[in-house]
């Protein structure tokens, strides 16, 4: 499928598209600096809450990539964002280094709860006092996949009878969120993902086009399990901007 001639920005999902953990996907980093050299905006957008923003570049740094902190979109991003729109309180279940994401945050008589991958939190006296004061679920690792918060988030759903607020992929206001900092529509963008439901099919619900890449979290069908298909599969992120470049720009 064609990804049009009316492209302007790309959206690059990062673990498991770009790297896992400290080992860069095969070709990324030529890939990236093929990217750059077009005329179109990227974002870098990730799900992870186990580290700060500032780690994370540092990470990504440490491993060659030529990234400014600016131009990476977290789902802890995405959460001050919105506990600031909603002057809200929150507890915070996260890991010591994602906390630095929400310095200033008020925590004091807390009225909300912001649930990150912190599996030290994840007993019972500390979702006990999480209850009391009121989503990607997989995640890839090098030993394969392993749990994320979301299960933990519904075992408080389920206790408190809240919905909660899901502010990372797949929800259409990061996405959106996202774009409005490029000052991009989402017809003009594509998202390059190795998460079918989190990258792909979140961000083509919104009108992004979705490029989906067989490392990281990718299982074989993975294609074909969301409708509409996404509009590209690629083997890899440096195959996805080749595609970008080709038919894109």
């Amino acid at each position: 499928m064609s990804l049009g001639s009316k492209l302007k920005a790309v959206l690059v999902d990062l673990s498991g598209t770009i790297h896992i953990d400290d080992f860069v996907i095969p070709g990324a980093l030529e890939a990236l600096e093929r990217l750059r050299k077009s005329h179109l905006k990227i974002k870098f957008v990730t799900n992870t809450t186990k580290e700060s923003k500032n780690t994370l570049h540092q990470r990504l740094t440490r491993i060659g990539f030529k990234i400014c902190q600016e131009e990476i979109f977290t789902s802890l991003t995405a959460a001050r964002n919105y506990v600031e729109k909603q002057n809200a309180r929150p507890m915070l279940l996260l890991s010591e280094d994602a906390l630095r994401d929400f310095s200033g945050i008020s925590t004091d008589n807390p009225n909300a709860v912001v649930v990150g991958l912190a599996p030290e939190s994840f007993n019972f006296g500390t979702l006990n006092k999480a209850f009391s004061n009121t989503q990607s679920q997989v995640l890839q690792r090098p030993d394969g996949l392993a749990l994320g918060p979301g299960p933990f988030v519904q075992g408080l759903e389920y206790a408190t009878g809240v919905t909660a607020t899901v502010v990372g992929k797949p929800e259409r206001a990061f996405f959106t969120e996202a774009l409005d900092s490029l000052g991009c529509l989402p017809e003009d963008a594509v998202i390059i993902g190795d998460d079918v439901t989190g990258d792909i099919e979140g961000a083509q619900k919104i009108g992004v086009k979705g490029i989906l890449v067989k490392t990281g979290k990718y299982r074989d069908g993975d294609e074909r399990k969301i409708d509409p298909l996404p509009s590209c599969v690629a083997e890899n992120f440096a195959s996805a901007v080749d595609l970008i470049l080709k038919e894109g720009t």
